[in-house]
């Protein structure tokens, strides 16, 4: 069973973040607001300071399920590199070239969409980037924008890996064995919300919860997202720190620490924005023959599995939908 660090009430108000963004390392987090990790300091090479770190992701794991992690190794420019070639590919003179991506097989690996309904309102392009990169063709500098990004961002994934295995009072290499991390299989979706003057309240994205080991997000405008808390409230995520990602924890490790930390639900919502908002939602699973089940480390005779194991790719495909659809299928897998 994984076992907490201890907490020193001493040091609640210090700050740990080079560039002056704070927490708390109490576990009396204000409900509405997203906790801030820090990646740099997950790997101090001062073992109090570290030991304090992951204990507060710790919590932002166990709590939330959601947080923003900064100082993470991706430099801003990439960012904005990234917005500016997924707008110019979504530019409406050359939706033509899109539309040969739309939906046809179960073993697409490049996907495009339209949706404009009360019910979902974006526009966005799924691609399969790891193990193996896609990306659309005749688009030189999207794709090496955009696999620049994706490459970067496997680092952060192997990081989070071990960071979150040491919460979890395991070895740092527990994760990245149990998901073959090294194969993993990665979908991200580009998403452009067009600009709403109307319908306040329309639903970007409905009510999910994600599959895999975590998501990251990163968007242009601050807005649109909302997370429920365990009080059923929802939460606006209004601001995110300059250069940050937005982590979420996905429905895998929930099934991995038997519950311990939990896939949360959360949604788009459109508001009256007269400006398009551009974001990248990468989904970052196992291998798709990473058979992955309860661990056997948070089992004992008073807490008994919660949910059955099946490969990563069965999972994906339970009901009858596409390895990139990415779509949750946790409740078939969770015993009532």
């Amino acid at each position: 069973m994984g076992t907490s660090v201890p907490i020193d009430d001493s040091l609640s108000s210090q700050c740990f973040t080079p560039n002056s963004i704070c927490y708390t390392t109490n576990n009396n987090i204000n409900a509405d607001e997203i906790p801030t990790i820090d990646y740099s300091v997950l790997f101090s090479s001062d073992p109090n300071i570290q030991a304090k770190a992951l204990d507060y992701l710790s919590t932002a794991c166990h709590n939330y399920g959601f947080f923003y992690l900064v100082n993470h190794g991706v430099p801003e420019y990439v960012f904005k590199s990234v917005f500016k070639a997924i707008s110019d590919y979504f530019e409406p003179t050359v939706v033509e070239d899109r539309m040969k991506y739309q939906k046809k097989s179960s073993t697409d690996m490049i996907r495009w969409e339209l949706r404009s309904s009360a019910a979902e309102n974006r526009e966005y392009l799924k691609m399969v980037t790891h193990p193996n990169y896609h990306s659309p063709s005749n688009q030189t500098t999207f794709s090496e924008t955009m696999e620049d990004y994706y490459t970067r961002m496997r680092e952060v994934v192997h990081g989070l890996g071990k960071a979150i295995s040491k919460t979890l009072g395991m070895e740092e290499s527990f994760i990245e064995k149990a998901f073959k991390l090294e194969s993993g299989f990665d979908v991200s979706a580009m998403n452009l919300y067009p600009p709403n003057f109307k319908s306040k309240g329309s639903m970007g994205v409905p009510d999910h919860t994600d599959p895999g080991f975590f998501v990251s997000l990163i968007q242009d405008i601050n807005g649109g997202l909302q997370i429920l808390s365990h009080q059923g409230k929802w939460i606006d995520v209004n601001y995110m720190p300059s250069n940050a990602i937005l982590i979420n924890t996905g429905d895998h490790l929930e099934i991995l620490s038997n519950g311990k930390y939990k896939s949360h639900v959360h949604r788009v919502v459109v508001d009256n924005n007269n400006v398009k908002r551009v974001s990248v939602a990468t989904l970052h699973g196992p291998s798709l023959d990473a058979f992955v089940k309860p661990a056997p480390e948070f089992l004992d005779d008073a807490l008994p599995p919660n949910y059955d194991g099946a490969t990563y790719k069965h999972y994906l495909e339970a009901n009858g939908q596409h390895l990139i659809d990415v779509q949750s299928n946790i409740q078939q897998f969770r015993h009532n």
